[in-house]
């Protein structure tokens, strides 16, 4: 039986964070290539360091898109992030591009061709996850932990905060009773500044932004609030420490809440099954609970590199579900093609929307007018309802 009564805590980072720079560079290469050929190719891999940027991959797409080109999107991505600091500056950084062309034996795997349809490009395991603890149906330590980042970055950006920079990392600990959120039992946030400032000021910068985000009544106790606990932060970025792209996946989903099959989002077009058949799943799973047929529910999908058809679909509600698991796998099989074609053609996947996703998380967004956060509509509901009417 699972517990009731508990804590558990997740973590966020900012888009100032060296692996979020990272992220953020490689999904504007992605953007880059989408926006001139729907169907290019791109795996970038993304590295930073003091005053450094280097890309590295296998791209397939438009010979227009110069290495010049890139660097000045990595530049611009830098730049819209807002580091002008002497140990990195959107400016002065050296970037270098090694970007070269797809294996073709990958592209024979993944390609239509005759009788054969479009292959996953990789074997893996992805999973989603949704449930009823926020308004976004995600689980609330991750979403309070993204939202106190995202707010504190907004103030920067607006210049109503000009004493914070882009760095910065957030960690929200919730008490759980009756499985249920009640309240944070503890808050830390640390966040790169100005020299301008002493470590209280910036206890108190961040203090109002935290008590804004949490419900009422939740903020922790004033020994548990912790606010930049080692002191001095002014060195930070890729300056402070190295980044590279795909390693904040937790950060990216569910905070440790929900399982994760170990593959990366950013830097890779919608042929790769580990963004997309994740983002695939957290639009079922979501769905699922949008309907109420479960208060939780984690969705588990399989796929063989060059293989059109998923070789698995897992259903868990984790003891919450008002309708048979089993069924609905099948009733799910039969309303979505969880094919990779299936699924760039049912959420739009080819499209620049790649960007905005690389900070504050995938998932728990609002869809947006242009197809951006597509898997996070709820328009499967009525359908899931009439099945198991």
């Amino acid at each position: 039986m699972a517990r009731k009564n508990y804590l558990f805590t997740s973590e966020s980072v900012s888009e100032g964070h060296p692996d979020k720079v990272c992220d953020r560079i490689s999904d504007a290469v992605v953007d880059t290539y989408l926006a001139a050929d729907p169907y290019a190719r791109v795996a970038c891999e993304t590295l930073t360091t003091t005053n450094r940027i280097v890309l590295a991959g296998e791209v397939r797409g438009p010979e227009s898109i110069t290495k010049d080109h890139l660097i000045d999107v990595a530049r611009a991505a830098v730049r819209d992030i807002g580091y002008e600091q002497d140990g990195f500056h959107w400016k002065n950084a050296e970037v270098d591009v090694y970007l070269h062309a797809q294996s073709a034996d990958i592209a024979m795997g993944v390609d239509a061709a005759g009788n054969k349809d479009e292959g996953a490009g990789d074997q893996g395991i992805m999973f989603g996850y949704a449930c009823r603890e926020t308004d976004v149906l995600m689980p609330a330590p991750i979403i309070y932990s993204h939202r106190i980042l995202k707010a504190l970055a907004e103030a920067r950006h607006s210049g109503a905060q000009p004493d914070l920079g882009p760095d910065a990392k957030s960690q929200v600990t919730l008490l759980y009773e009756n499985g249920r959120p009640v309240r944070a039992t503890s808050v830390v946030v640390s966040t790169q500044h100005s020299e301008r400032v002493s470590v209280q000021d910036v206890r108190e910068i961040v203090r109002p932004y935290v008590a804004e985000i949490l419900p009422e009544g939740w903020f922790p106790p004033e020994e548990e609030f912790y606010v930049n606990p080692t002191g001095r932060f002014v060195i930070g970025g890729p300056d402070g420490d190295a980044g590279l792209t795909g390693r904040k996946i937790i950060v990216d989903t569910y905070g440790g809440a929900a399982p994760h099959g170990g593959g990366a989002f950013s830097g890779k077009d919608p042929t790769k099954v580990d963004r997309s058949a994740a983002y695939a799943c957290r639009y079922l799973a979501k769905n699922v609970v949008a309907a109420e047929l479960a208060e939780r529910c984690t969705i588990q999908v399989s796929y063989a590199i060059g293989v059109s058809k998923p070789l698995s679909l897992y259903v868990e509600t984790h003891g919450t579900g008002q309708v048979d698991e089993s069924r609905l796998e099948k009733v799910l099989f039969e309303l979505v093609d969880l094919s990779p074609r299936g699924i760039r053609e049912r959420l739009k996947l080819n499209r620049p929307i790649y960007a905005r996703t690389a900070a504050y998380g995938h998932f728990g967004r609002d869809p947006e007018p242009d197809g951006g956060f597509s898997w996070e509509k709820t328009d499967l509901v009525d359908e899931l309802r009439r099945a198991f009417s």
